[in-house]
């Protein structure tokens, strides 16, 4: 057609990416924010102001407290690890089936997150302990779990357990099953599709719940208490440690209070940075 220029090249319409922002905060709410922040800030302020600086080594080296520190870490530990090995598959359950009681039994597991821990203490006391519902069976095996290490292992476990199938779940249902559903279309078993796809996915997600669960443990003091009691070096985790300081050394409690802060910030740090989306 006559007028008509020919295209020797296709037009290239270029349209800017579409920006998401967020709207302004209105100026009261930072006032809000900064009052909430105060609340938590200026009490750990004033375990700083309190501590004897001069006798902090001291303080936190003797030998009741590093063996504190040292059960703390280790219970809290195992403590982890079993909120995985159990955990996990709560996790995916919850967040990969459906089931009638399926609400249930997510509020159940849920439970010792607003349970008070002394009420945990004494469940496992009458679950495990000698005259509790499986206290006969153990004694009979020759196992004795209350009043031993292995009691506050249990006993964190039974308050940290939540926290990772918490962030777990959230991160499980955030991921959606379609890369899961596509490795199954080629001809991927449930458990390679489990080994090779879910668990890399949500790795993030567990590693913040580990995380999480290792702090919760780290300070867990009823369920502790009620069940395993405190006898040094077998029992006396660091929270016990510092209460039973505080009534006869309060410098060694405050310093041993930082020290369990520092350890708290660290944790939460990690567990921050950990579940943080990648920036491209």
């Amino acid at each position: 057609m006559t007028g008509t220029r020919p295209l020797t090249a296709p037009d290239r319409v270029r349209s800017p990416k579409p920006r998401v922002g967020f709207p302004g905060l209105p100026p009261w709410l930072f006032l809000v924010a900064a009052l909430g922040a105060l609340f938590i800030l200026l009490p750990l302020a004033a375990v700083v102001t309190r501590v004897d600086w001069a006798r902090f080594p001291e303080l936190v080296t003797s030998e009741s407290s590093i063996a504190a520190l040292k059960l703390s870490l280790t219970t809290s530990a195992a403590a982890t690890a079993l909120c995985i090995v159990a955990g996990t598959p709560m996790a995916l359950v919850l967040a990969r089936s459906a089931f009638p009681g399926q609400q249930v039994l997510r509020a159940l597991v849920l439970l010792p997150l607003v349970l008070p821990p002394v009420v945990g203490g004494i469940a496992l006391l009458y679950t495990f302990g000698r005259q509790g519902l499986l206290g006969g069976t153990l004694r009979a095996l020759g196992v004795e779990i209350a009043f031993s290490t292995t009691a506050v292992v249990l006993a964190q476990t039974f308050v940290a357990l939540p926290f990772l199938v918490l962030s777990l779940e959230g991160a499980l249902r955030s991921a959606g099953g379609r890369y899961e559903a596509v490795a199954a279309t080629l001809g991927a078993s449930p458990t390679t599709v489990l080994r090779r796809v879910t668990i890399p996915l949500v790795l993030p997600g567990l590693l913040s719940g580990a995380v999480l669960s290792f702090a919760r443990a780290l300070g867990e003091f009823g369920a502790t208490l009620t069940f395993a009691g405190s006898l040094q070096g077998v029992t006396r985790t660091l929270p016990l440690e510092i209460y039973l300081q505080r009534e006869t050394d309060p410098d060694a409690a405050v310093a041993l209070s930082l020290v369990l802060v520092a350890v708290a910030v660290l944790v939460v740090g990690l567990a921050h940075r950990s579940s943080a989306p990648a920036v491209p």
